[in-house]
């Protein structure tokens, strides 16, 4: 589960000051150590009863211009400031009676939804009795990422994100099916921040069948290398065939070589691609592969039996 950080201070900070503590304090989210000793000036900032409403009154005022600016996160989350290496934002959490649940569903809360994260991020409790999780840790290593993959999920426990408790979670070790808050809770973030943590997989997790359930990492490239398949002629397949070989993200990799197959003229060259990339060394790829080619195949006579 996430690594509890002991915090125990009534002293407080104003936003500024912790952003300047970050700058200056040789942050370093990379190192787990690091990212944990953050954790006091994060409960400082918690103990702040002011600052939040005061920053949320500021924002109306200019309706919302800064969050409209610089946010692009959904309406949970108010962002509070945008380092070089990290972000600090205020996370809300209604109650499942709420009207935003009520009127809205509960979605963008991923409430019910175990998964891991593909960056750290150190939390603390500020409002409300704060949202439940079940907590569970896996060996990221040892996974390949595929829907459907077997994945050893170990349940620590189930606990709350009370006010003033400070936690890291740790990516792609700790995963939490988290469940709503029993009264609308805040919590506030130092959140990891790099350009990498975007081709880093995020997963989505069935617990009781203790498999992977899919992949919630989404990237612009995606739909962009499809359009290039079709769009883009001879220099379009040379540029997905050489993202298929070198791309250091498996999953653009995967969706560079998935792209080039579409563009195929029948199904035999599709299959026949999909199966020489069933032996490629990336578990991931391999595996997606067999099931792409197999899936082509089933599906033979209805494809070609489909009006041109």
């Amino acid at each position: 589960m996430p690594r509890v950080i002991a915090a125990d201070t009534g002293e407080t900070l104003e936003l500024a000051e912790l952003v300047e503590t970050l700058e200056t304090g040789g942050f370093d989210p990379g190192d787990e150590d690091n990212f944990a000793s953050f954790g006091m000036a994060l409960k400082k900032l918690g103990n702040n009863r002011a600052f939040l409403g005061d920053l949320m009154i500021a924002e109306l005022k200019r309706r919302c211009a800064g969050q409209l600016r610089d946010n692009q996160y959904s309406a949970q989350v108010i962002l509070l400031h945008s380092g070089s290496r990290y972000i600090i934002r205020a996370n809300f959490w209604p109650a499942m009676e709420d009207s935003v649940i009520r009127q809205s569903g509960s979605d963008p809360f991923f409430y019910g939804v175990a998964h891991d994260h593909n960056f750290s991020f150190l939390t603390v409790g500020y409002f409300g009795p704060g949202y439940w999780s079940d907590y569970y840790e896996y060996d990221y290593g040892k996974l390949a990422g595929y829907p459907g993959e077997k994945v050893d999920l170990r349940f620590i426990e189930k606990s709350r994100l009370e006010p003033g408790k400070v936690m890291l979670y740790r990516a792609h070790q700790d995963v939490h099916l988290q469940l709503a808050a029993d009264e609308m809770s805040i919590s506030l973030n130092i959140v990891e921040s790099s350009h990498s943590s975007s081709f880093r997989d995020q997963y989505r997790f069935d617990v009781a069948d203790g498999t992977v359930e899919g992949i919630m990492t989404r990237m612009s490239l995606e739909p962009l290398l499809a359009l290039a398949a079709t769009q883009s002629g001879e220099e379009g397949i040379a540029l997905l065939g050489d993202f298929a070989r070198r791309h250091p993200s498996e999953r653009i990799r995967w969706c560079a070589l998935r792209a080039a197959a579409s563009a195929e003229p029948g199904i035999d060259a599709r299959i026949a691609r999909f199966e020489a990339a069933a032996g490629d060394p990336s578990p991931l790829i391999a595996a997606l592969a067999r099931r792409e080619a197999q899936r082509i195949e089933a599906s033979r006579r209805w494809i070609e039996t489909q009006p041109a």
